[in-house]
């Protein structure tokens, strides 16, 4: 997204470990809004650590299905029994993002977007996962709704952006705000 914007940037990967933090968070009683914002500064202070001279932005996404937290699938087998599980359902999808330099948070935001997935048929779901391959196992739905996973969905409210992994123009606007992007 940042590199689509005209944004230079360096990535990093945080490497931080996302399901302890999660847990910890999930049995501290924390929303999943609370979670994903976790996630995301949990992600820019680990590098901010590293480069504590970097503005760094660290961002996650939290998916929610009646109450249940999905993590990014491993293979086909489990991405095909998170669609099955969102079949016919609504789910959230809770995108956060925090920007930081050093050990100071200066911006942070979260957004959720809501998706329907309409009652596709097995058939389709084996055929999607055929035709999909690996590149959904990167994403916490097995979807992408920017290719053929649109068609997994009879509805979605919500920032395009917020769907596709954080709550991008709030944090172009804060990027202009504080003068590190052209107004």
């Amino acid at each position: 997204m940042l590199g689509r914007a005209g944004v230079r940037f360096v990535v990093e990967p945080a490497n931080i470990d996302e399901r302890k933090v999660k847990n910890e968070q999930r049995s501290g009683g924390s929303s999943s809004e609370e979670t994903a914002l976790a996630l995301a500064m949990a992600k820019a202070r680990h590098m901010s650590a590293r480069q504590p001279d970097a503005l760094v932005i660290g961002a996650d996404q939290i998916l929610e299905c009646e109450g249940e937290w999905f993590s990014k699938p491993a293979n086909r087998q489990e991405a095909s029994q998170t669609l099955k599980k969102l079949r016919d359902r609504k789910h959230s999808l809770v995108s956060a993002v925090a920007v930081t330099l050093g050990e100071t948070c200066l911006w942070h935001t979260v957004d959720t977007a809501r998706l329907t997935m309409r009652p596709f048929t097995d058939d389709f779901l084996r055929r999607y996962l055929d035709e999909t391959d690996d590149e959904i196992l990167g994403s916490v739905g097995a979807y992408r709704i920017e290719g053929m996973g649109i068609q997994l969905f009879s509805h979605i409210e919500g920032d395009h952006f917020t769907v596709l992994g954080m709550p991008f123009l709030p944090l172009l606007e804060f990027l202009r705000r504080s003068h590190m992007l052209a107004r």
